[in-house]
């Protein structure tokens, strides 16, 4: 099990629930702009956000954003260790930095110094984009041996001040080399890992990557953290977080859909059907499951473990309720009758 860490009010790491994270697009400096996506991603489900500092002007105006958010806040911080210093003192909730790049020992003694007496941590965020050439050379090219390296070795400068509130990421484009990265970082160390595919691209290929490199790590228990990266507006990333949890099993928020292929044996319009179900059933909270089945054969029996269902006949179907048939229902009236069952749930 990893060490545990707070990110502001949300526990990081040992045996925590694993937590939604996003980006601003915005730039930072523009604090109304900023709050406002901070809210808009609030709303949704977000539960840790970061910032781009990329200049004192961003990170002056932390403070003022922190103020008006009810979520922790994040700093996105490169080369210039001043800009780490600065958010520490506007109230940042973590850092996200690698020590190894923002100039001497005496910047990262400077900037451990500072979290450490803040109470904030800092995410090493290890990029395969931007690895050490001595690495690339090494190893040549981006492996998950080079980027577990450099993660271990930026650790290491900080642990030299005693700093251990530390969080990792390992995050490559290459959804075989990210996963096997973190597969190995989690045998290195016991610091909390934040997943992600980086670079993922459109929600059409990046929901994908991100469900195969996130989602396959946490089924195998790694993981503290996560952020699926779109190129999207950045409520789209929280969405696809949360199916990608409910997916691996770690949280049951709202309706998990399930519904069969179709295939010769269907004598309905099981693709709409499910589809107008989908769409009924859009901000339902409730943690249950409903199945929408083509035939008998995947009805009742295959989708027993469905708290409510429907299964397609000619004409008519089925309502059914973990397993047991309730009764037989007019085709036109399917849905109706499902949300109906779903309302008394």
């Amino acid at each position: 099990m990893t060490k545990r860490l707070m990110v502001g009010s949300v526990p990081l790491g040992g045996g925590a629930a694993v937590s939604i994270q996003s980006m601003c697009n915005t730039k930072t400096d523009d604090i109304k702009a900023t709050v406002g996506q901070i809210l808009a991603l609030e709303a949704v489900g977000c539960e840790i956000v970061r910032v781009a500092v990329p200049d004192m002007a961003a990170a002056e105006a932390v403070g003022a954003i922190r103020a008006r958010i009810h979520i922790p806040l994040v700093a996105d911080i490169h080369f210039d260790h001043r800009l780490a210093l600065a958010c520490v003192r506007q109230g940042i909730d973590k850092i996200r930095i690698n020590p190894g790049n923002i100039g001497g020992e005496e910047n990262v003694k400077a900037v451990a110094e500072a979290c450490g007496k803040a109470g904030v941590p800092i995410r090493i965020g290890v990029n395969g984009g931007s690895l050490e050439k001595p690495l690339l050379q090494k190893y040549g090219g981006v492996t998950a041996e080079a980027l577990v390296e450099s993660a271990m070795g930026h650790a290491a400068l900080l642990e030299q001040f005693d700093f251990t509130d530390i969080c990792i990421s390992v995050k490559c484009s290459l959804v075989p080399v990210m996963a096997a990265a973190y597969r190995l970082l989690s045998e290195r160390c016991d610091y909390p890992l934040h997943l992600g595919v980086t670079e993922a691209g459109t929600p059409e290929m990046g929901v994908v990557k991100s469900a195969m490199g996130i989602g396959g790590l946490l089924c195998l228990g790694i993981g503290d953290t996560i952020r699926v990266t779109l190129t999207a507006d950045p409520v789209e990333e929280i969405a696809a977080a949360k199916k990608i949890l409910m997916a691996a099993g770690l949280r049951q928020e709202g309706v998990n859909l399930i519904a069969c292929p179709t295939c010769g044996r269907t004598n309905i319009d099981l693709i709409r059907l499910t589809q107008e179900v989908e769409r009924r059933l859009d901000g339902c909270r409730k943690p249950i499951t409903v199945a929408v089945m083509g035939c008998a054969v995947n009805g009742p029996g295959e989708a027993s473990a469905a708290d409510v269902g429907i299964a397609g006949g000619k004409g008519e179907g089925l309502l059914f309720a973990k397993g047991k048939i309730l009764r037989k229902v007019p085709e036109a009236r399917l849905v109706d009758a499902l949300m109906e069952e779903i309302d008394r749930l």
